[in-house]
């Protein structure tokens, strides 16, 4: 793989970039030392991995053609050590140091002209926890992609890799004419202008969706700072799980409604009036299939109203469950969440000089990004080290002062909420909210006798 040229999606997300508003996602990987292992060679093992994998050492250069488009570019003069850094933190609070670290290091941009990505080994004197910090630019993968990426610095899936052969060779395509016939001409002409329509059919719903603010929350409406504070939560996926059960749907929509009592617990204890229209999340949704093409960005979203104002937790899941489930039937390609399908019926050059335009609107559609980033259900380590958590961390689009982001690991579901350092200074506050809207909820059911 020398040279590809940048999805449509993956433009966007390149050009969308600026320097108050880096478009990078990553995720604080949290590990147990164990006995005998050194930071030094911990340090060399990551960059060993990831060296190793093909992705991480593109880079982005513009082409002729399309005119306004970019390719993926083997780097020749690939070094893994710009890319991959150790920090030493001081004193024995790890874990508020590492956050705060991991927000100010997510605040700065990547270098445009390497491949898009860092990882940063955050570590202490002594033998205490350790974590990694990983960044990679939106362009360069979704929530499901970076996972697929990341996790090859983990022992169990280098293993495999390893067993797999490092190059994995594409089967040859037999050379076929460039000119389609009839039938597949027709049928091409066909799908085309299926996409037409339901291009025109999203951009209608946003348009209608739009809106110029959001009366009543003061944070979400904040300007932006350009500045980042990462804040985290873990909850008993188990509890997740018994409430699901309890109450159907599933357990992303237990998580959305604990996000929207979060939301109304912080604006209430702010002094907020609670706003007049429900605050809107745009949720991710992954349009890959299986077996199908493993690069570029493959997203649509679904919009859903928060209900911050309803002061019922039960409630507040049933109207959650009832918003989800008409996003559902609805499909990921229709309505004003899927505008990330439109990217792909936009020539290049529009996205080069729409980019500003584009960004400036994503505060007219929705208020905060909620996304379910899935992680491998088996256990993993880093040179022996266990895994301990991963906190997955969303990037903030222009306009925006909040992103929540919720992976699965070790029986816990570990919550990343990246925010914009001024608009948002009471970020651990939202965490705790989290909390506590988990536990009331959950007292809240019904008891269940236990079985004779």
């Amino acid at each position: 793989m020398s040279t590809e040229l940048l999805a449509p999606l993956d433009l966007a997300f390149w050009h969308l970039e600026t320097d108050a508003h880096p478009m990078h996602l990553g995720a604080l990987a949290v590990f147990e030392a164990a006995p005998g292992a050194q930071p030094r060679e911990l340090l060399e093992l990551l960059g060993t991995r990831a060296a190793a994998i093909p992705r991480l050492r593109m880079r982005v250069r513009d082409v002729l053609l399309p005119v306004g488009g970019a390719a993926w570019f083997t780097d020749k003069d690939f070094d893994v050590h710009r890319h991959v850094k150790r920090i030493v933190l001081s004193g024995d609070d790890f874990m508020p140091q590492a956050t705060r670290l991991a927000g100010e290091l997510m605040e700065q941009p990547l270098e445009r002209g390497l491949p898009p990505w860092q990882m940063y080994l955050l570590d202490s004197v002594g033998d205490g926890p350790f974590a990694v910090l990983v960044k990679l630019h939106h362009a360069l993968a979704d929530g499901m992609r970076a996972v697929a990426i990341g996790a090859g610095i983990f022992d169990q899936i280098a293993s495999a890799a390893a067993g797999r052969g490092a190059v994995r060779r594409l089967n040859p395509v037999p050379p076929r004419s460039w000119l389609p016939g009839p039938y597949e001409a027709a049928g091409m002409a066909l799908d085309r202008l299926g996409d037409v329509r339901r291009a025109l059919g999203v951009g209608a719903s946003v348009v209608r969706a739009s809106r110029l603010d959001l009366r009543g929350s003061t944070a979400l409406t904040a300007r932006s700072s350009g500045t980042r504070r990462l804040a985290t939560a873990e909850l008993d996926a188990g509890t997740v799980q018994r409430i699901r059960r309890t109450e159907g749907g599933t357990a992303n929509d237990v998580l959305l409604a604990l996000v929207a009592g979060a939301l109304r617990r912080w604006m209430l204890e702010r002094g907020e009036a609670l706003p007049g229209v429900d605050p809107r999340a745009l949720v991710p949704v992954s349009r890959r299939r299986p077996g199908g093409a493993a690069t570029g960005n493959r997203l649509s979203a679904y919009l859903l109203g928060l209900p911050v104002g309803e002061p019922d937790p039960r409630e507040r899941l049933r109207l959650v469950r009832t918003g989800m489930d008409r996003n559902k039937a609805a499909g990921p390609l229709r309505g004003a969440g899927a505008v990330a399908v439109l990217a792909d019926q936009l020539p290049a050059l529009a996205h080069r000089f729409g980019a500003p335009l584009a960004g400036n609107a994503a505060r007219m559609l929705f208020d905060v990004l909620v996304t379910s980033v899935p992680l491998p259900r088996s256990a993993l380590s880093l040179g022996g080290c266990p895994l301990r958590a991963v906190y997955p961390m969303a990037p903030l689009a222009c306009g925006q002062s909040l992103a929540v982001a919720l992976s699965t690991y070790g029986g816990r579901v570990q919550v990343g909420l990246v925010a914009d350092g001024k608009a948002l200074p009471d970020l651990d506050r939202l965490t705790a909210a989290v909390h506590e809207e988990l536990r009331e909820l959950h007292a809240l059911l019904p008891t269940v006798p236990a079985p004779a």
